[in-house]
């Protein structure tokens, strides 16, 4: 080797030195806005360009964010049979307060504030028809979860009906061991 390449070689090795910095919080960490961001923009009604009638009542939103969210709304907002008029879709078999819960949650994948108890059970029931309506996956998966926390002797059989209907594995298996439980506790 020649001078220059042998300049920092000590009896045929050479050391390196090498720091490493661990950053165990990063500082300017700010929360996820997109949520909130989202519910406000189907609470302000801004750039909606699609209005659902619901009941009595009238729910503007954005194709675009339904669309992305369902494949169900896909289809029916820009699929062949797409609806083109500017006339609200009318939606028949659910409650208003569903919709405006099922709308929430595709824009924010959360649920909204339910009280605890009856009517919790009552909103996931209703939910989770309607999630399987317009193909809402996570929502099912979310009361499916909801309802398995329910289950008792007088909800069993009804809430296996549910499960059946709708696509629910889990709540379905859970059912089922419900009854099985109640039936080996009768049983000599």
């Amino acid at each position: 080797m020649d001078k220059m390449h042998t300049q920092h070689l000590l009896e045929d090795s050479f050391k390196i030195r090498c720091e490493v910095t661990f950053v165990n919080e990063i500082t300017a960490a700010r929360p996820p806005d997109l949520r909130r961001h989202l519910a406000g923009l189907l609470e302000s009604q801004v750039g909606a360009d699609v209005a659902f009638q619901v009941g009595g009542e009238r729910f503007a939103a954005h194709r675009c964010v339904l669309a992305a969210r369902s494949a169900v709304f896909m289809a029916e907002l820009f699929g062949p049979g797409k609806v083109a008029s500017a006339a609200p879709v009318r939606i028949d078999g659910v409650e208003p307060r569903l919709f405006r819960a099922l709308l929430h949650f595709v824009y924010t994948e959360s649920l909204p504030e339910v009280d605890e108890g009856a009517d919790k059970v009552a909103m996931a029931r209703g939910l989770l028809a309607a999630a399987d309506r317009f193909g809402v996956e996570s929502l099912k998966l979310i009361c499916g979860d909801v309802l398995c926390n329910h289950i008792d002797a007088r909800t069993a059989m009804d809430l296996l009906e549910l499960a059946d209907k709708h696509g629910c594995p889990r709540l379905k298996a859970a059912c089922i061991k419900v009854i099985k439980d109640l039936l080996a506790k009768v049983a000599p």
